[in-house]
């Protein structure tokens, strides 16, 4: 049973995560600073499910909730915190989904993005250097493909015209990454998730937003009029890989033999996504006939930040890793929909 630190664990991805590695058995444990970036009732909630209740939380203590969970209740940018946690525990695995999230939000708050997505993850790093962890997964963003117009998105495409300060903090943790995979041998892979949806998803995301609109008869905003693509990924797929990667430990290979997503550190970057995207208009519809009810729509321009179409190429992680993401865009809303009537 191995020792499994999941930053970010009251969040969408990192609860979801969390009950995937108990159900393997590992005995894991949860960090996270419930932000108030959005409403924290659904944070709080997405602890309960994991069996951490509220009033257990004390700053910088883990709490145990059983033999194969514990909670941490830690800011990552608290370096000295995030160091004692790594010294004490002696983690085998890391996986870091904890980040400041949201393209739009960056263009109103930018410093969180700095001191979150920078300066938290080099803790992270250090952590990670310091106290011999065997291998880390973190978060990165199909964001940082920026300006790029390829498409489908590869690993080997250009990375370096971030369109919002987002994507450029995601960037800047690949570089970061490589920098402490080559200096100090420390195994990492780097994924790029592509618009993950489901239940216990974000407020700020599309599916949330469109349903909790349709249902209470408001308009809906619709950007660059409906002319946008996104390759929606079911969070069971997602989970799914990140799993599936936490054991591919990357060892480095010759210069000579690179593939374009590897590296001679032991560092890898993986696209995951489902490789087939969705027209905005169409996931509209769909959500529409799994509600039963017609959307008011309030269309509008592209926003700042924003991109027309997102389209992974995930051949390298079903290669590498057996990813092989599986659920369609209705049933994965329907599971959505379910949800968020029962929620609510």
């Amino acid at each position: 049973m191995a020792k499994v630190l999941v930053t970010g664990n009251a969040g969408f991805i990192g609860m979801h995560t969390v009950l995937a590695l108990r159900e393997e058995g590992h005995h894991v444990f949860g960090l996270d600073n419930i932000n108030e970036y959005y409403d924290v009732t659904l944070k709080y909630s997405r602890l309960e499910q994991q069996g951490i209740p509220r009033a257990q939380l004390n700053y910088g203590q883990v709490y145990k909730v059983d033999e194969g969970l514990s909670f941490i209740y830690l800011n990552l940018e608290d370096k000295d915190g995030v160091l004692q946690i790594f010294e004490n525990e002696s983690f085998d695995y890391v996986i870091h989904l904890a980040a400041q999230a949201g393209v739009r939000y960056s263009l109103e708050n930018p410093d969180v993005y700095i001191e979150s997505n920078i300066k938290g993850f080099l803790h992270i790093l250090e952590g990670c250097r310091r106290f011999n962890v065997q291998h880390l997964v973190y978060a990165s963003s199909s964001s940082v493909y920026g300006l790029n117009s390829a498409i489908p998105f590869k690993e080997s495409h250009a990375t370096a015209h971030p369109v919002s300060l987002y994507a450029a903090t995601k960037k800047a943790n690949e570089m970061m990454a490589h920098s402490y995979a080559y200096l100090y041998h420390i195994p990492v892979t780097g994924l790029r998730f592509f618009t993950v949806y489901g239940p216990w998803g974000r407020p700020d995301m599309a599916l949330f937003k469109f349903t909790k609109n349709i249902l209470a008869d408001v308009p809906i905003d619709v950007y660059n009029y409906g002319d946008m693509k996104r390759d929606f990924t079911y969070i069971d797929d997602i989970v799914s890989g990140i799993v599936k990667t936490l054991t591919k430990i990357p060892a480095g290979i010759k210069k000579s033999k690179l593939p374009t997503n590897h590296s001679s550190a032991p560092y890898v970057l993986y696209n995951i996504g489902n490789s087939e995207p969705v027209k905005l208009t169409d996931f509209i519809h769909a959500i529409e006939e799994v509600i039963g009810k017609k959307a008011k729509i309030n269309y509008l321009p592209l926003q700042p930040g924003d991109v027309n179409t997102t389209y992974a190429d995930v051949s390298s992680l079903k290669e590498h890793a057996g990813y092989m993401p599986s659920t369609s865009v209705k049933e994965g809303i329907t599971n959505f929909v379910e949800w968020y009537k029962g929620y609510f």
